[in-house]
């Protein structure tokens, strides 16, 4: 024989559930009473309060060991690569003579990065070093910071410097200035005491033949050894890096040519061919013409 449970009105239920939330005979609430809330409340308390004691203190002495200026670990830059400026996607360099859009872009990018560079403001924030050696500033157990950097001013740019040019760094006339720029490395020195420079050829023989001839600035691509070491984002506050312009002065037009730049340093090695932008970089340059 089946019992049927008595089905309790609507009233009951609400009854029901007031008397679990606060009983007033028993002074429960919730089915527990004051001091056994307040128990758990406690053991809570203290255990998440250990977990972040113990959080904190490992953060503590982990931050012990790290500089605020030097990067802990850099294995992973013993190399420094280069990358061309304009900034392009693809590192694809593209040029319509007569369609002003397609380069005054560049044009607008080179000037926001080549302001630094403007003799007026390097003479202000930075110091004429001695050429050929290294620009060494040593803590000798103080620390000296901020470190000084030394002057590269934009006149040094030449023909690629933009200053009261109306070709717009050779862009309107098919002539292009592409800008080369070795990648930061915190305590580096470049060089290793050598004289280095930048050198640019074609990637293939018909690149070469298509490339035609090109002038670089400073001379020779040479890049100076004062401009190194490096000591880092907050220690060289006004730190620019030594640039290579290349002026293109007469490219096949229509024609896309892959052109490859390598700094010639004793201590970069520029034929990893698992890091393609190790001591190297290369781009597609073509200059359309109608």
């Amino acid at each position: 024989m089946v019992i049927q449970k008595e089905k309790k009105s609507c009233g009951q239920v609400v009854e029901e559930w007031k008397e679990f939330v606060w009983n007033p005979r028993t002074h429960q609430f919730m089915g527990r009473t004051g001091t056994s809330w307040a128990f758990i409340l406690l053991f809570y308390l203290v255990f998440y309060g250990f977990l972040t004691a113990m959080f904190t203190l490992t953060m503590w002495v982990m931050l012990q060991t790290v500089s605020d200026h030097t990067p802990k670990y850099q294995d992973r830059l013993a190399t420094p690569g280069l990358m061309i400026r304009p900034k392009t996607e693809n590192l694809d360099v593209i040029v319509n003579v007569s369609d002003t859009e397609s380069w005054d872009q560049h044009v607008q990018k080179l000037n926001k990065f080549l302001e630094p560079y403007n003799d007026s403001i390097q003479a202000q924030k930075n110091d004429v070093c001695r050429p050929g050696r290294y620009y060494e500033q040593p803590d000798n157990g103080v620390l000296n910071y901020p470190k000084r950097a030394c002057q590269f001013n934009r006149t040094q740019l030449g023909d690629c410097s933009g200053i009261g040019d109306p070709t717009h760094y050779g862009y309107s006339t098919g002539q292009p200035c592409v800008f080369i720029k070795m990648n930061r490395v915190i305590n580096f020195y470049a060089g290793a005491n050598q004289s280095m420079n930048v050198t640019c050829m074609g990637k293939r023989d018909e690149d070469a033949e298509n490339l035609g001839s090109f002038v670089m600035f400073p001379a020779n691509g040479n890049i100076d050894l004062m401009y190194f070491p490096y000591y880092g984002k907050k220690f060289h506050v006004n730190y620019t890096q030594p640039l290579v312009a290349v002026k293109f002065l007469n490219v096949t037009p229509n024609v896309e040519v892959n052109v490859e730049c390598r700094i010639n340093a004793a201590n970069i090695a520029t034929d990893d061919e698992r890091d393609k932008f190790a001591g190297r970089v290369a781009f597609k340059l073509r200059i359309n013409k109608t």
